[in-house]
């Protein structure tokens, strides 16, 4: 067995470098086809951190009548608190409300006189409610729709973001399923151009294989250097694809920042490079293989 194995191993790096254009043109199909893979990969780092922030941005405010005790609010605060989908609750006082709208307009004396002209403070308190997830705050806003609420808020601003959290929601859903179309699609158009590329190479090959079959070679050592092949190019496209993407990464990475506040795509990858990598060379050897099998099993089977 370890003969054998030494020797299919050894036809298959002879055949992969004496094959040496078409081996290079099955690297760079299968490094296409890890770009999509790896860019997938990123893609999807990135749009984390991106719902992340849109999920920070979207909140429900309830606004309470201005007599309404605080005792009262700090009660109906520690009771949406104990729902499942709640997240996080901020109380926001009348008092500290007036100090921010004073804060927001601080260069601006005609808007703060206005208000101090008035005597009293105009603004409501309020609750800014966060929920783990934005398909969650329905399941929020109807708890606050309840009777023994309805005394004393004013208001919720959850119909004024309605349509933005079912935005979201949407898109969160529609990336999700595209990214995972994306790469099946990807995975097998890389199977089958790997497939007729070894399959060029059996071809190619032919004289030897029907010498080898008529001195009784058995199957798996014909297949073998297919197989080793097939692993070669998944194994060099896979250290290609992550070496090339280095100076990318670190490229987009500052302005990606500034864009999406907390995003560090450049942290991300070099932290993960070797299970990236690890990822990479089960993909494109898994490819490889599974195309060299095929194709030498079709051409055994003629």
């Amino acid at each position: 067995m370890i003969t054998t194995l030494s020797r299919i191993i050894h036809f298959g790096l002879k055949s992969f470098w004496r094959n040496g254009l078409l081996s290079t043109a099955t690297v760079l199909v299968m490094l296409l086809a890890l770009f999509v893979s790896l860019g997938l990969i990123m893609f999807t780092e990135v749009k984390d951190n991106a719902i992340v922030s849109l999920k920070d941005k979207i909140d429900i405010v309830v606004y309470f009548k201005t007599n309404t005790a605080e005792d009262q609010i700090l009660s109906i605060k520690q009771s949406l608190e104990s729902l499942p989908e709640v997240k996080e609750i901020v109380y926001v006082s009348r008092e500290k409300a007036l100090e921010e709208f004073k804060a927001r307009h601080a260069g601006e004396q005609s808007v703060v006189g206005a208000v101090d002209t008035v005597g009293v403070n105009p603004f409501e308190a309020s609750l800014n409610i966060r929920a783990f997830s934005p398909d969650q705050y329905a399941a929020v806003d109807e708890s606050l729709n309840s009777s023994v609420f309805d005394q004393y808020i004013s208001k919720k601003s959850f119909d004024e973001n309605q349509v933005a959290i079912d935005r979201l929601v949407s898109i969160i859903d529609y990336v999700n399923r595209g990214g995972l179309a994306l790469t099946i699609i990807m995975a097998v158009i890389a199977g089958l151009i790997v497939f007729n590329t070894i399959r060029l190479a059996i071809y190619s090959s032919r004289d030897e294989i029907s010498i080898m079959r008529a001195v009784g070679a058995s199957n798996s050592l014909v297949r073998g250097p297919f197989i080793v092949d097939g692993i070669m190019v998944g194994l060099l496209a896979a250290i290609l694809s992550i070496l090339l993407v280095m100076p990318v990464v670190s490229f987009l990475s500052p302005p990606l920042a500034k864009f999406i506040p907390g995003s560090n795509l450049s942290g991300y990858f070099y932290s993960n490079i070797f299970s990236l990598l690890g990822w990479q060379i089960l993909f494109g050897s898994g490819i490889g293989v599974f195309s060299g099998y095929m194709a030498i099993r079709r051409y055994l089977k003629n």
